[in-house]
């Protein structure tokens, strides 16, 4: 088992990787390893990512087969069932670091800043619960940021969301509150930015 600490700075390392376009080679050799997972999986760290085709979280952090334990979904929102996957990954897994990841120009997070400023609501019913989930985070920006451009505005509702989702994981009681006091585990957020390639922690 790989410590918080530790998980966080393997993190850095290979986005640091990434983003200077010098990724490790040797994370892309999948047959070899694709062998020694056939019975076990140990991911280092769990990131709540979102859908968004431009953030593939393997490569964002230069890592391969085995290594995260991804769960994505636009607007990287937490609900039960993301808790649950979360939990399966810290109780069964063993991995200590949790990674809400966010990026710039997030159309989940247009959404929600549309319907706040302009009363506008998806056509889909299931669009609508993703919208509602990052609302009270598109309130906040804009009570912070309310004189901010746009496209300023849609990255600081997707930084309120990261800090919402991550509180959302870090208060569930149970398993994972239990293994963050007594055991290591940590909670944090994260952004992409999508033109430069680098994550931010926060």
């Amino acid at each position: 088992m790989i410590k918080a600490e530790a998980a966080l700075r393997r993190l850095k390392d290979g986005n640091v990787r990434f983003a200077a376009g010098e990724s490790d080679p040797d994370t892309r050799r999948y047959a070899v390893r694709r062998e020694q997972l056939t019975e076990h999986q140990e991911p280092f760290a769990i990131i709540v990512g979102c859908s968004d085709s431009r953030v593939p979280v393997e490569i964002v952090f230069d890592q391969g087969l085995g290594d995260l334990f991804v769960i994505r979904v636009a607007g990287n929102i937490v609900s039960k069932s993301q808790l649950g996957s979360i939990e399966f990954a810290a109780g069964v897994l063993g991995a200590r670091l949790i990674v809400v990841l966010g990026h710039t120009n997030c159309g989940a997070m247009g959404a929600a800043l549309e319907a706040v400023q302009r009363g506008t609501v998806p056509e889909s019913g299931n669009l609508q619960l993703i919208v509602d989930r990052i609302r009270p985070s598109a309130e906040r920006a804009l009570a912070r940021g309310g004189s901010s451009g746009h496209a300023e505005l849609v990255d600081l509702v997707g930084r309120e969301n990261v800090g919402s989702m991550v509180d959302a994981i870090g208060n569930t009681p149970g398993m994972i509150r239990r293994l963050a006091e007594e055991d290591g585990l940590m909670v944090i957020g994260a952004e992409y930015a999508l033109a430069t390639g680098a994550v931010e922690f926060f």
